[in-house]
Parts: structure tokens; sequence; C-alpha cells
């Protein structure tokens, strides 16, 4: 078949919306105060005990807190505890180097193996933003920090210090909003599934607004959206590992309400959908819908899904291994050609290296782009507020302070508009242990960012990630496995209690990854084709067989005159 020829293809690298900014993160400020509370107090310590040129193994354990705003806390307990051990160890990798040899080239060494196996562990993990970035950072820049054996345990213990308080500050949004992190993810499923639902009313006025750019396609588009998002808000539920109760109940029969609105997006009214999300935004109680007792039944597949064995580590890190091989051969070149032309700080070569690789060729690509114009315009920034930083540490401080919250707040808009702070801070934390020349700072930042993205775009295209076609046979295979282990409950006329929805999240599961793995593969500059035929035919009967097992299990109860998702009744109905 044509949509299986092996003949390789070679596509271009997009520049096409790479600057364009986008909406911000529901969330943004949370991640960008968090980081303001975790970095003040240990740097305002070291300010006031004369000691600032500590505030590097600080920031180690206070950058932490950066991480797992999108997790449960029982979940986010775990992880944000994870992140602070990698990134401790990290850092004690790369104390102990710098102890043992100053040679820059065993540095830079080190340092790429430690940014690949941090690449490779935060992706397994799907930890999610700031992923490896911030972890290359710190370690990078402790190789080339001077250091002896005898000081090691001390600068370490600085860092986990900061690390419990991150950890502290992580979790005490719990508090006053338990359930958030919950409440948001099956929010964002709602309005995904309302938009798909929207979509599919093809007498409205947005049939005709999309039919111009192909209205199959949109909707296809829209599906597996509202697919994924529905996933996502199970995923959340299910992060605890523990059988829900109250709150997380309703939030549970919400997410049911969404597939049943994604099965029959033709019954479905969007603005049910909507409300409900606008709710759980609120800071109200979680809206009920319908009768608690009628869910019971559909939800016993929730807790069967709990007692599924996690998958273990190595299954996830091997279809990772052309990124984790094009992240330590980019960043070890990239900082082996910053010494070639006698820049001091080839880390920073390393470190923009480490930031570019994504999952494909295209999205590396435009990283790379974002990453220059951000870096290019944050050392002009740096030229501006030097001379300010300068005329006091105190002031030095609450500007690095400033563009931590600045960069939290703007990366969401586009990865260029977080690193236009993110330059200066990176470049006033150097001034923590001395006072540096603002032109030289800035010349080598310039050097090294430019080197740094060339040599690490030529890497990503030298390692052909030449299994990408390969894993898209696999996810169909996974696929048509879980459709046909779900059409097979489907006949029978009494399957074990939990075994349809058990079935039903394997399946959704395996099309979410499916949509994921294809998605990542079309970004592929150099492969065979992919078998497109094949992955349109899977998706739909695998769509086709989850939305018959949301209507075999029957639609919930619901107030009198509404359809499936509220929507009025127009007429009597048989």
């Amino acid at each position: 078949m044509s949509s299986a020829t092996p003949t390789p293809r070679v596509r271009r690298l997009p520049l096409a919306g790479v600057l364009r900014l986008g909406r911000p993160s529901d969330i943004w400020f949370k991640p960008a105060l968090s980081v303001v509370a975790s970095v003040a107090p240990p740097n305002l310590t070291l300010l006031a005990l004369g000691r600032l040129d500590l505030a590097m193994y600080t920031m180690a354990g206070s950058l932490c807190a950066l991480y797992a705003h999108n997790k449960p806390y029982a979940a986010r307990a775990r992880a944000l505890a994870w992140v602070v051990l990698g990134m401790i160890g990290g850092l004690a990798v790369a104390l102990v180097t710098a102890a043992l040899t100053a040679n820059a080239v065993v540095l830079v060494t080190v340092g790429a193996a430690l940014a690949a196996v941090q690449k490779g562990l935060c992706d397994a993990t799907r930890i999610g933003p700031p992923g490896n970035v911030v972890l290359t950072f710190i370690s990078s820049a402790s190789l080339f920090a001077p250091q002896t054996l005898a000081q090691v345990p001390g600068h370490l213990a600085l860092a986990a210090v900061a690390g419990g308080w991150a950890w502290l500050v992580g979790m005490a949004p719990a508090l006053v909003r338990p359930y958030g992190p919950e409440r948001r993810a099956t929010a964002q499923a709602l309005d995904s599934v309302a938009a798909y639902a929207a979509l599919r009313d093809t007498g409205g006025a947005q049939a005709h607004a999309v039919e111009d750019h192909g209205p199959a396609r949109a909707r296809a588009r829209a599906r597996a959206g509202a697919a994924a998002a529905v996933h996502a808000a199970w995923q959340s539920l299910l992060a605890t590992g523990t059988p829900a109760t109250g709150p997380r109940r309703a939030l549970e029969r919400l997410v049911v309400r969404a597939e049943v609105a994604l099965a029959a997006p033709a019954d479905a009214d969007p603005e049910p959908l909507r409300a409900w999300a606008r709710a759980l935004r609120g800071r109200g109680p979680v809206p009920e819908t319908g009768d608690p007792a009628g869910a019971v039944a559909e939800l016993l597949g929730v807790d069967a899904e709990l007692a599924v064995p996690a998958r273990p580590l190595w299954t996830r890190l091997t279809p990772l291994t052309a990124l984790v091989l094009r992240t330590a051969i980019g960043c070890a070149l990239a900082g082996y050609a910053s010494l070639a032309l006698g820049v001091g700080r080839p880390y920073w070569a390393l470190v923009t290296a480490a930031s570019l690789y994504q999952a494909n060729i295209s999205l590396t690509w435009g990283r790379g782009v974002q990453r220059v114009v951000g870096n290019l315009a944050g050392v002009l920034v740096f030229a501006a507020v030097a001379p300010l930083a300068h005329a006091r540490p105190v002031v030095l401080v609450l500007c690095c302070l400033a563009f931590n919250f600045g960069a939290e707040a703007l990366i969401g808009r586009n990865y260029w508009l977080g690193s236009v702070c993110v330059t200066p801070m990176a470049l006033l934390i150097t001034e923590f242990a001395r006072t540096q020349q603002p032109g030289e700072l800035i010349t080598q930042r310039v050097v090294d960012t430019l080197v740094g993205a060339l040599v690490g775009l030529v890497a990503a295209v030298a390692v052909t990630n030449r299994r990408a076609t390969d894993r898209v046979q696999e996810a169909l295979t996974a696929v048509e496995v879980a459709r046909v282990r779900a059409a097979r409950l489907l006949a029978e006329p009494a399957p074990a209690p939990g075994a349809p929805a058990s079935a039903h999240f394997a399946l959704a599961a395996a099309l979410v990854e499916l949509r994921a793995t294809v998605d990542a593969a079309s970004g592929e500059w150099w492969q065979r084709a992919l078998p497109q035929e094949r992955v349109v035919l899977a998706e739909r009967s695998g769509h086709r067989t989850l939305a018959a097992t949301v209507r075999r299990r029957g639609p919930l109860p619901r107030p009198a005159g509404e359809r499936l998702t509220g929507r009025k009744t127009e007429g009597a109905r048989g």
C-alpha cells in the first residue's frame, strides 16, 4: 500500500508560528508565586549573613518548587520528593567531579552525560515543565564552580534544606484548595468535549466557519483533543493511587458525563458542560450531575484501574533512546565547541543544547529559534538592569526574584518570551559570588547561545529516530488489541463487574498514545512514510468502540427534561 511505502521523506522545518504568543495557562501565577516564595527566604538569609556566594546551592533546592503544579497533592508530594532527590543527586555528582578534576573536557563530558540522564528520566516519568532544563542548568553550572571534597557535604546540605522548603511551598495550596488540580483537569475535559460537541453541530454557524478549512479534519482534531483531555482528567483522578470518596467521586461522575458527551456529540448540549467547568474553576462545591448512587456501577472500573500496576520505568525509557542519544551527543559537542572558541563558560552552550530537544526534529527546531530569540533579547534586558543590580546586593537579589517571577509568568505564552527573563536571571546569578563586567558576560552568553543552538540542532539532525515509524506500528497494534478486548466484552451478556469500564480505560489510553506517537513521528525530518490510512481507520474504529462501551454502560441519571448532558428535550421521545 502506498501508505506503508518505505521510501524516506525529508520534511521541511517550519518557521510560521514559532514565535506566536499563545494564551497563558490557567494557573500561570502558581509556579510564578511558588518560585518566589521558595527562593526568597534562603537568598535573603544568605544576604543577611554576607554569604551570597552560597546562593547557587540553595537555588538548586529552591527551584524544585517549579515542578508538579498540575498533579493532585498526594501525587505531588511524591513527585516533588523525587525531584528534590534528583536535583541533589545531580548536584552531588557535579560537585564531586569538580572537586576531583579541573579538566574542562572531562567536566563537559560529565555534564553531557548528566543532561542525557536527566532528559530521559524527566520524559519517561512525565514530570512536566520545566522538565530537565532546570536540573541540567544547576548540575552543569556546578561542574565549573571551584570546589573541594571537604566543602561538598555542606553545599549539599544547603541544597537539601532549600529543597525541603520548596516541597513545603509546593504542598501549601492543599490547605486551602485540596482538590484544585483534579478540578482543573476535569474542567479542561468538560470544556474540550463541549468544543467538540459544538463543532459537531453541523446546522450552526461554526460548521460553515470551518468549511473552507476541512471540517472533517477539524472535527477529527477536536475529537482527539477532547479524548486526550478526558484521558488526562482520569489520569489526574487516578494519580493518588487510592479509592476515591466525596468530592473525588463527584469529579469522576463529571468526567463520565464528559465521556458520554464525547460518545454521542450529536445529542450533547455544550452549555451544561461549560457551566460545570466554570463551577469547577470557582471555589464552590463540586457540582452534582444527578443521583450519586446511580453512578456507582459506572465507576467500578475506576477502582479496578487503581489495581493495575504501573508500567516499569525501563519500558518507558526504551522509546526515548534516540532523544537521550541526541541530548548526550549534542550537549557534549556544544560544550567542546565552546571550549575550542575559548569561551569561559562552556556550560552555557551545554545547557542551550539541552533545552532544545523535544519529541521530534520539528519541535526541536522551533525550540531552537525560540531559545536564540529569547536569549538575545534577554541579554539586552540584562545590559539595562546590570547598573541597577550592581548598586547594592539587596537590589541584585530582588532583581533575580523579579526575573524568576517574570519567567514563569511569561513562559506559558511562548518559550522565547520566558527566556527574555530567564537569561538576565541566569546572568545575575553568576554575580552572587562577585561582580563581573557586563560586556564580558553578554559576549560569552551570546556566543554560547549561538554555538549551543547550532551544534545542538546539527546533532539532532544527525541522530535520526529511525524507529519513529515502528513506534506508530506498535501503537496501532496496541489500539487494535484494546479495541478487540473491549468489543469482546461488549458482546458478553453479563461481563464481570468493572470489566467494561476497565477495557474502556485501556482503549482510551491506547488511542491517546497512538495520536501522540503519530504527532511525534510526523515531525521527524527523515523517515519512512507513515501509514496514515491505517491510523485514520484505527482512530475511527477505536472511537466508535469507545462510544459503544459508554452506551453499553448506559446513561447516568439526569434531571427530567434533559438529554445526556442537560439539553432540554424538544418534543416527546420514545
